[in-house]
């Protein structure tokens, strides 16, 4: 069973999609509580101003019940317990975003391509939490890929973890383009169509940008 730890790990609260779904803001957290159809249990969701999350379910006049936390079986802990993992779900998919990268370019693409392109990374690795993709709405093809690797993979020698981002080019402008300094061959993907930048300030935003965008129009088919 999915508990709430499994949940809403490596995610951060948007406080405003909070409110907009239904919490109340409170002196020093967000709480929202609704009723559990097929039982009538309360349960109460508290998240924190630093991204803390508790829940709850409460069983009238007797007190919170915990029945669904544990192993116990049986049909009506069954439909507790898959009510409160589907609140918990849809809010963690609402009310949260990704927290797993931390470089500053890597941030502000999160941006960029939320407010351009209206599209949310992809987890689609649950052993590889460091990985993600940027999916085209209409045909659903890969247009980025957003990595935690180590330097030495791309050839260089050291050891440092940093995030990285593979993007498509045409072939034929892919080999006047890689230099192994700023542009990589494409971690893990096809280095005929993919190249890969470190997500250091190596190479400036505004043309990480022109490039993601070159990548989105490539992902066509």
């Amino acid at each position: 069973m999915d508990d709430i730890n499994v949940i809403f790990k490596n995610r951060k609260p948007l406080f405003q999609k909070l409110e907009n779904y239904g919490f109340v803001k409170r002196k020093s957290a967000y709480e929202y509580t609704k009723t559990l159809p097929s039982s009538g249990f309360e349960l109460t969701v508290t998240v924190t101003k630093s991204g803390g999350i508790t829940a709850k379910v409460i069983e009238p006049e007797v007190g919170e019940y915990t029945l669904h936390l544990t192993n116990s079986s049986g049909s009506f802990v069954g439909s507790v317990r898959g009510e409160y993992e589907q609140s918990l779900n849809d809010i963690a998919d609402k009310c949260f975003e990704a927290d797993v990268f931390k470089a500053a370019q890597t941030l502000r693409l999160i941006k960029y391509v939320r407010e351009k392109y209206g599209r949310e990374l992809e987890f689609l690795w649950d052993k590889f939490e460091g990985n993600a993709v940027w999916r085209r709405g209409d045909t659903n093809k890969w247009f980025a890929a957003v990595l935690t690797v180590s330097r030495r993979k791309l050839g260089i020698d050291s050891d440092e973890i940093v995030e990285i981002i593979d993007l498509r080019l045409p072939p034929e402008e892919m080999t006047a383009l890689v230099d192994n300094k700023r542009f990589f061959g494409g971690w893990h993907m096809n280095k005929k169509h993919w190249f890969t930048i470190i997500l250091d300030g190596s190479v400036e935003f505004k043309e990480l940008c022109r490039r993601l965008d070159v990548s989105y129009t490539l992902a066509v088919k």
